[in-house]
């Protein structure tokens, strides 16, 4: 079902119409290698935005396990987040990231790695939870291949602020709460995601969309700004990587296979950040 095609007609990657499965280039809108190598069937069925956010979900938890198991003796249960969270050992062997990681460790990978991790079992509760409330949304406007890229690009931008944001002033850290040592969450590219559904309500005219999405902006910023071990820098910089992702990808065009090949290749990043992570050795 996932194999390759080897002949016969397909869809184009980049505008939907039927191509040879061997043609070089599209005679419809120039696209090369339209059929990208006979995979583009494969590209499409991957493409259920619903399964998509499905798959986020269950790698988060698996890895929220993992990272539970390898060191049981170091479970905290500290703060409201914090309950049964991994120790930092754990996290930072599967992909913390932050200003240690980043700064003084040099893995500067982890800013596809972090996301996908959590400190503790209300903290990932609750980031799933929104997700898959919000993740379909946007994948019914965006497509699946944009929304894994906005999800991406939300939560890359995320960690990378949250790690330079040391470099600022401690007088405008200190108006989000400070910088910390170490980060994770799925929250950034969630922050990403909101972004994305504000961009399609200004760009479509929906301004209800916009403004009720603000509303819930609001509200999880306030939040943050509540919750002491929040990192809103990695939400700050979650809404902005997610807003100029959006912009990019125009979501009243229609999803290419372009689109859906970079949401493979971000994904496939992501997870071998996290593998990389694993066997690349913690020097302190």
């Amino acid at each position: 079902m996932l194999g390759r095609q080897k002949s016969g007609s397909v869809v184009c990657r980049s505008c939907g119409r039927l191509v040879g499965v061997g043609d070089s280039k599209c005679l419809n809108c120039g696209a090369a290698n339209p059929a990208l190598w006979g995979f583009a069937p494969v590209l499409r069925k991957l493409g259920d935005e619903a399964a998509v956010v499905q798959l986020i979900v269950a790698v988060c938890v698996v890895l929220y396990f993992l990272t539970l198991v390898v060191d049981l003796g170091g479970i905290r249960n500290s703060g409201l987040l914090g309950l049964l969270g991994p120790s930092a050992v754990s996290l930072l062997h599967f992909g913390a990231s932050g200003r240690v990681p980043v700064l003084t460790l040099g893995r500067w990978w982890t800013v596809l790695s972090a996301g996908w991790l959590h400190g503790g079992l209300l903290h990932i509760g609750f980031n799933m939870f929104w997700l898959m409330q919000v993740g379909p949304l946007v994948g019914r406007f965006y497509g699946a291949g944009r929304m894994l890229i906005i999800y991406t690009a939300g939560s890359v931008a995320g960690f990378l602020l949250s790690t330079l944001a040391v470099f600022l002033p401690r007088l405008v850290t200190g108006l989000l709460g400070g910088v910390g040592g170490f980060t994770v969450g799925a929250s950034a590219g969630f922050f990403g995601l909101l972004a994305s559904l504000i961009w399609y309500g200004r760009r479509s005219g929906s301004g209800e969309l916009s403004r009720r999405i603000w509303t819930y902006v609001i509200i999880f910023a306030l939040f943050g700004l509540m919750v002491r071990t929040t990192d809103n820098w990695a939400h700050l910089g979650g809404f902005l990587g997610g807003w100029l992702a959006s912009r990019a990808l125009d979501p009243l065009q229609p999803e290419r296979g372009t689109h859906l090949l970079g949401g493979l290749i971000c994904l496939v990043l992501s997870v071998t950040a996290v593998v990389v992570s694993l066997l690349v050795p913690l020097q302190f």
